[in-house]
């Protein structure tokens, strides 16, 4: 198929790896409902619970590149797939408690994951080929997440809500060993890690990207606005007289929309200057929400949700693959866990804050919002004219051509004679949890 053309072999098996790992992720989804129903927590207690296993999911989204840099990708990887794994296995019969530090732990690992599959794309793929790569793991995330919740809604009723996290910790195992037997163990640039103690430290280098340090900025703006739809949105539609049933369709547009034009988008625009379309696409979220300073009827919900689901398949795919580009190869990962971490920050930062402005004021909430999203996009589409600081080359930069299965050609963007990726990308990995 034209459109995944220039994916390696190994990301598309990965790719199906992201889509069962997905499938069997679904106790994050129930996890408030597990707290209050079958554990007897009070809902304050259940918040502060989620709350800090969200805390430490962010934790590990920032700090999984800096170990796969030092450690290598691929073991990150898998220890982080086997540590959540473990650690979700256990949680049904562990006291009340332990539930406070194991959780945490177990969203960390799942961070680390996240980290690492973002990585392990981005070193295994030639600058020039990173979208259609990136678009497709997510292509697969998401389509396992619209299998997971009404499975684990099946187990759950016919079972027992334990029996979801022992399916999840259980299937996380399964994708670690699934991985470790995909993912080469030597000879490739994943497996040994380009940590150098004289390189330039992460700051130097995003100093001397100007672009990148605003686009970082304007997703963590863009998500605390995005993520408002998984808060106060279903608190406004019902607030509005709509059930719970219709925020479930609007949801479900947001799926499909994604599955169907996410993959082409990638392979149509992959030409194009990407910031003008991250800009593009975080100008559409914004309006979107806009369309609901009006009202809540039911063209205004669906309009609003379509250009949000337009504005993240322009986005989201584009600046990952962007922040990889730019990323020199002794800190890719750590860009990438950069990157990781702004674009899941509203996961902690939108509940509190969307829905302390919506109770103090419902009418500024949307508003804001649009506000907020579109400055975030004319930041991006500004930041097309800053150049590169003094010593970072501007010379263009293109996909060297592919070699003999296990030949290393240079790194893209890397110093002349320098060993970089693979010729022929040997891993791109399914992130544990679809959260970007």
């Amino acid at each position: 198929m034209g459109m995944l053309r220039g994916v390696p072999r190994t990301v598309r098996l990965l790719a199906f790896g992201a889509f069962l790992n997905a499938v069997v992720s679904f106790t994050f989804v129930y996890l408030f409902i597990y707290l209050t129903g079958p554990r007897g927590l009070s809902v304050a207690q259940a918040g502060v619970i989620s709350g800090i296993g969200g805390i430490g999911l962010v934790a590990g989204n920032f700090t999984g590149g800096w170990f796969g840099d030092r450690y290598g990708h691929r073991r990150m990887l898998l220890a982080g797939a086997c540590a959540s794994g473990a650690a979700l296995v256990t949680l049904p019969v562990l006291p009340v408690a332990a539930l406070y530090a194991v959780l945490p732990l177990a969203q960390y690992a799942s961070g680390v994951v996240r980290a690492a599959d973002a990585a392990l794309v981005a070193v295994s793929v030639p600058e020039g080929g990173r979208r259609q790569s990136f678009a497709l793991t997510r292509f697969a995330s998401n389509g396992g997440f619209i299998v997971g919740p009404p499975l684990g809604a099946l187990i759950a009723d016919r079972y027992s809500y334990g029996w979801l996290f022992l399916a999840d910790g259980l299937g996380t195992l399964l994708f670690a060993a699934y991985a470790a037997a995909v993912l080469p163990t030597r000879g490739t640039a994943h497996t040994k890690p380009a940590h150098d103690p004289g390189a330039p430290g992460l700051w130097p280098e995003l100093r001397a990207r100007p672009a990148v340090i605003v686009l970082l900025a304007a997703i963590v703006c863009v998500d605390l606005v995005y993520r408002q739809q998984y808060s106060t949105l279903p608190v406004f539609l019902a607030d509005h007289g709509f059930d719970a049933q219709f925020y479930g369709w609007l949801i479900a547009i947001n799926g499909g929309v994604i599955l169907c034009l996410e993959l082409p988008a990638a392979h149509v625009l992959r030409g194009r200057a990407p910031l003008g379309i991250v800009g593009a696409g975080l100008l559409l979220v914004g309006l979107g929400y806009a369309v609901l300073i009006p009202g809540a009827g039911v063209l205004f919900a669906v309009t609003m949700m379509l250009s949000l689901t337009a504005g993240e398949v322009l986005y989201k795919t584009t600046a990952t693959a962007y922040v990889a580009d730019q990323a020199p190869a002794h800190a890719q990962g750590r860009f990438q866990s950069l990157y990781a971490g702004a674009s899941i920050s509203g996961q902690v930062l939108a509940p509190p804050l969307g829905g302390a402005l919506y109770v103090a004021s419902p009418a500024l909430l949307w508003p804001v919002c649009a506000a907020v999203a579109c400055g975030a996009g004319v930041a991006v589409l500004a930041a097309r004219r800053m150049g590169p600081a003094s010593g970072v080359s501007t010379a263009p930069r293109t996909c060297p051509p592919p070699g003999p299965p296990g030949v290393a050609t240079p790194s893209a963007g890397g110093a002349p004679g320098q060993a970089g990726r693979s010729s022929r990308p040997e891993t791109g990995s399914p992130a544990h949890r679809p959260a970007g």
